[in-house]
Formats: structure tokens, sequence, C-alpha cells
């Protein structure tokens, strides 16, 4: 059965209300309200413009830049208004700095960019307040229920210091949409698919639906999901054509795609359909890491999903995890040394929110130099999601989001995943 041509409800009527009952779930709304009076009439379906950044000082610490690998000695970072102004060494810095703001003593510590989850869900404030505290200053959502994305990243933007500068993938275009069904009057008319969401139309109606809700990005699955024991994760849920009708509608948006992944044809088939990155991806094979080479097409392997499995109550899961990360690691080694860029992602879900440092010391322990690892979340994941003028370095005119650890995390990086502070557009809150 194909998608009727049921006219939607009138368009800005049905964003500000999808919106609002977004923000309402997540408990935006309730948040912005309590942070400001003056914040409360502008909620996450008002999409109004974002709020000034803080200004701090940042000093004495060792600074790491992860684009060069330079280590600065007793270092300063200024920020105003949310932006770095200048970052480098006190002897050439300290008679700049601005009076009357703020300092965050850093001394015997070291100084790195906020780091980026490249994929992680976020259904609540609470939750993002979280991956802030835990050292996600910038992330992207691998999709939500009801739109709660959309209504976090509204968040971010008006009070920066409690959620992540985030780019929302809206609801998943998967064959069943389950009870997501109920998010948007729009979808409405895929109710009555009994095969679900397969057609050309219908796949390119919930894309549409996401362009219009304000999706940054566009989530969908080749393969059935890993954390389900009733499912097998190689079993191939779209094809390449499928796949190439979401790709295409999407880039018609101006937007790219992230695709679950487990099996290597589902792998080179969500590859070769044009995806912008590969998720998961445990049993990606050569041919296809050198077909995502020469496309730039990035991999987010999310191995602290797969690490947790292995750890689960479940004997299926669990043995699906013991099995699974291991060739995980081997498929992001053989991806480093390939060239594929890599992104760091803990695909953190269900009320927990994983430090994305942990997705840096996996990476490592995959075999990657542990710079490498870093930039996985810093300057290789601030790419992927097009912050890379913003997040992953602290360089003048880049965001003023940092991390403050005790330690050096060339040598331990262990440390990333318990930051001393963390920034967050220049304000200072405490970690976790």
């Amino acid at each position: 059965m194909c998608v009727d041509n049921t006219p939607p409800p009138p368009g800005r009527l049905t964003r500000r209300g999808v919106l609002a009952g977004a923000a309402a779930l997540a408990g935006t709304s309730a948040v912005l309200a309590g942070a400001a009076p003056e914040a409360s009439a502008t909620s996450a379906a008002s999409l109004g413009s974002p709020g000034r950044g803080g200004d701090l000082v940042v000093e004495g610490g060792r600074l790491l830049d992860p684009l060069t690998g330079e280590v600065t000695e007793d270092a300063v970072v200024v920020i105003v208004g949310g932006v770095v102004r200048a970052a480098g060494p006190r002897s050439r810095l300290g008679t700049r700095t601005p009076s009357g703001v703020p300092v965050l003593r850093a001394h015997g510590q070291w100084i790195l960019p906020g780091l980026v989850d490249a994929h992680i869900h976020l259904n609540t404030a609470a939750e993002a307040r979280d991956a802030v505290l835990k050292g996600a200053t910038s992330a992207r959502s691998g999709s939500t229920n009801f739109y709660q994305d959309v209504a976090v990243r509204e968040l971010a933007r008006q009070a920066p210091e409690r959620a992540p500068r985030l780019r929302a993938a809206g609801i998943f275009v998967t064959p069943d949409l389950g009870d997501t069904i109920l998010a948007d009057p729009d979808l409405a008319p895929l109710a009555r698919l009994r095969e679900g969401v397969r057609s050309a139309e219908a796949l390119r109606r919930v894309v549409a639906v996401n362009l219009a809700r304000g999706a940054d990005t566009i989530k969908t699955r080749v393969n059935e999901r890993a954390g389900l024991p009733e499912q097998d994760p190689l079993v191939q849920v779209y094809d390449h054509e499928q796949l190439s009708t979401i790709v295409a509608a999407a880039r018609r948006g101006g937007k790219g795609v992230l695709c679950h992944s487990y099996s290597e044809k589902g792998c080179h088939d969500a590859v070769t359909a044009g995806i912008r990155s590969l998720e998961h991806g445990a049993f990606v094979g050569e041919r296809t890491l050198r077909e995502m080479r020469r496309r730039g097409t990035y991999f987010t392997p999310t191995l602290t999903a797969i690490a947790g499995l292995a750890e689960s109550s479940d004997p299926v899961l669990a043995e699906r995890g013991r099995t699974y990360l291991p060739v995980l690691k081997r498929a992001v080694l053989a991806a480093h040394e390939l060239g594929v860029p890599l992104a760091a992602g803990t695909d953190s879900s269900g009320g927990t929110v994983d430090p994305i440092g942990r997705e840096v010391e996996l990476m490592h322990a995959a075999g990657l130099p542990a710079l490498d690892a870093i930039r996985t979340a810093t300057t290789g994941a601030a790419k992927l999601l097009g912050f890379d003028g913003t997040a992953g370095r602290l360089a003048r005119g880049f965001a003023g989001d940092v991390l403050v650890v005790d330690g050096d995390p060339l040598t331990d990086l262990g440390v990333l995943s318990r930051p001393v502070r963390v920034v967050r557009a220049g304000f200072s809150v405490p970690a976790a």
C-alpha cells in the first residue's frame, strides 16, 4: 500500500504544536522557565535567537591542540561571549587578559577542547546536562521518538551550559515506527501501511516530516538492532534502492544520513547509497572501507555500546557483545590504517549517559595512537557534524568549550572520563 495523498495539517500550527510537545516531553521548557524568567516565553517550539555565552579566562595549565598535537605550557585561554578570543602561552597573552572576568585556574592540569559525541540519544534536559558534565560539549543525536532532540538543541542555544551543541536527527526512518507514529500528525497516513515504512513514498514522507520539524540530519538503519535479543543484527531491513531513496530525499533538503549497520552487505549497500556516516558497522569489510575512504564516508563505531552488551545480564546480548567487540576493534584499526575518517560516539540511551572519554579509550584500545584517538572526539567528529570551525580546538574564533583534566591525556586517556571542570560556551560547570 502506498501513502495516500492526504493533505497535511497547516504547516505552521503543526510545527509549533509538535515541537512544543517535544519540549514538554524533554523537560526543556521547564528548564528554560526556571533558568531565567525572560526565557519562559522562548520555548523550544519558538526557535528563538541564541543566548549569549559567558566570559572566562582559563589559565595556568598545559593546553593540547588536537589538530597539531602541540602542547603549550602555562597556557591562557580567553573566552568572551562564549567564544575564544585568544589562546596561547601566558608569556604572550598575560598582559592582554580582560580585567574583571572570572578566572579558572588550571595549574598542574591539562586543558583540552570540549569533546564531541557523534552518536548519542538525548531525550531529556537531565540527560543533556549529564552529557555536558561528562565532557560532551557538542553532539549529534542518533534520533529520538518524539523530536525531543530538537527541543534539546534549542535548549543548548538558549542556555548552553545545560546542553551540548547539538545536531538533531528527529525520528528514526525505520520499517516499524511503533509509537513514533504518534509523534506527528503528518505521520498519520503511515499507520495503515501493513508492510511498514518501506515504499519510496513512505520513506520520502518520513524524511520530509523530519526536515519540516527542523532535523539537522537523517537517521536510518540497514540492519536489525544488536541491543534486542529477539533481533538478529545481521538481518537486512532496507536494500540499496530503499537506502538510496532516503539519501536522495535527505540531500534534497541539504542534509546527510547516518545509518545503523552491522553486516558487511548492509554496510556496503549503505555506503554506496551515499550515506554520510556508518554507525556501529561491526562486520564492515575492507572492500567497503576502501569505498568509504574514496567517498569520505565517516565511521562511528560506538565501541562503548558494543562493550556494554558484553556486560549485559541477558545471555544472548552478553554473548553478542563478546563476539562483536573484538571484530569491531579490528574494523576500527583497519579503517584508521586505510585513512577512513573516524568519529567517536557512545550511543548512550535509555537515560544513562556514558562519558565520551570512554569511547576515546576504546579507540586507543583498538590500536589508534592516543592523539589520533583524541581526534576522533575533537577535530574528526567536529568535521563530521559541520562544527569544524566551531568545536574540536581552542583557538581564536572557536567555541569556548573546555575540558580541564587531572593528568596527561596523551599517556592516560582515562582522565578524559573524569574531567575536573567542564566549560560550555564560557560558562564553568562542575564536573560529574
